[in-house]
């Protein structure tokens, strides 16, 4: 199974691509989408939802992990990065793709069986599980490489399940 890992934003929305199969993990592609803070709002949307919908239209994975948004007091913040989370969701759906959506403590907890790891944690981790020979960078595409591992284990989770009840 082929998982596509998003990390939203306006500004930088991460992106890593993982090949879960028979136990093993494969990082196919991973980078970010940057948009430029003086180019008008709709336009960021657009060169997101281009970039990613070629992405997949490319890479054809089965499910799409996004990760849940918690802003505590910064909406300032929380604004753009939800604006590109919904085109981000528009693309799973034009693309008829299943999305699993993600806190970033279901994330850590199962990259590295700890909920409340640090950023570094999970960074080392995501570079030891996907056989990578350095840390992914920038941090917004080591974290959508963590969301798409995640995602992935949930999917073949969730598979399993419904093949055990049918």
């Amino acid at each position: 199974m082929l998982a596509l890992g998003i990390d939203p934003g306006s500004a930088i929305c991460g992106f890593g691509l993982v090949e879960h199969l028979q136990g093993q993990l494969q990082a196919k592609r991973f980078g970010v989408i940057t948009t430029s803070p003086k180019a008008r709002m709709q336009d960021r949307l657009l060169k997101i939802h281009t970039e990613l919908d070629a992405l997949i239209k490319e890479f054809r994975p089965q499910v799409m992990g996004i990760e849940k948004l918690f802003f505590g007091k910064n909406a300032t913040t929380a604004i753009p990065v939800g604006q590109a989370r919904g085109v981000v969701l528009l693309s799973a759906a034009q693309n008829n793709l299943d999305v699993i959506e993600i806190t970033p403590n279901e994330v850590k907890q199962s990259i590295t069986g700890y909920g409340g790891a640090t950023k570094e944690q999970v960074i080392y981790m995501v570079t030891k599980l996907l056989n990578l020979d350095e840390p992914p960078k920038p941090d917004d595409a080591a974290d959508a490489l963590a969301i798409s591992i995640a995602a992935g284990y949930e999917a073949n989770s969730l598979a399993r399940r419904n093949f055990l009840e049918t």
